[in-house]
């Protein structure tokens, strides 16, 4: 079975058909597209340069690939706790998640036709807001008044 195959099912995100263009091509195009831009960025890219050796950047990928892959594809690849990694990164806070979102929403908008850049931001904006609630709450910070970020205020 090559890549890029699906099965015949259709797979429903939020009540809608998957786009059939959505395929393992198209989110490796993303994971790459993206962490190509993360590890350029001066905000972003010490805080991945600290974690992640240069030997360690193919595993990391793909371990991303895995996860887009599970979370649009509905695919089981990917195995792993998502969350735990962020919660260790000492001062993680609004703006690095804010500069995140600009550069996945780039990168999507580039890569992918309109209707799954939409799907890829949906996703990302909630996994957004679940970590930005549970790095509030590991610090035992307030969690009232964090808001989730929308598309527009970025």
């Amino acid at each position: 079975m090559g890549g890029n195959s699906r099965s015949n099912r259709t797979i429903i995100v939020d009540g809608v058909p998957l786009s059939d263009v959505l395929d393992e091509t198209m989110i490796r195009d993303v994971v790459h597209g993206f962490y190509d831009e993360i590890r350029r960025d001066e905000l972003l890219s010490p805080i991945f340069h600290e974690r992640i050796q240069p030997g360690e950047w193919p595993g990391h990928l793909a371990k991303m690939c895995d996860f887009w892959s599970a979370t649009l594809l509905r695919t089981a690849r990917y195995e792993g706790r998502p969350l735990p990694p962020h919660l260790a990164i000492v001062g993680l806070g609004e703006a690095h998640f804010r500069r995140w979102l600009k550069l996945f929403r780039a990168t999507v908008r580039h890569i992918c036709p309109p209707d799954v850049a939409a799907l890829f931001m949906n996703r990302a904006l909630r996994i957004a807001h679940s970590f930005r609630l549970a790095v509030a709450f590991s610090r035992g910070e307030t969690t009232i008044g964090i808001e989730p970020i929308a598309e527009n205020d970025l």
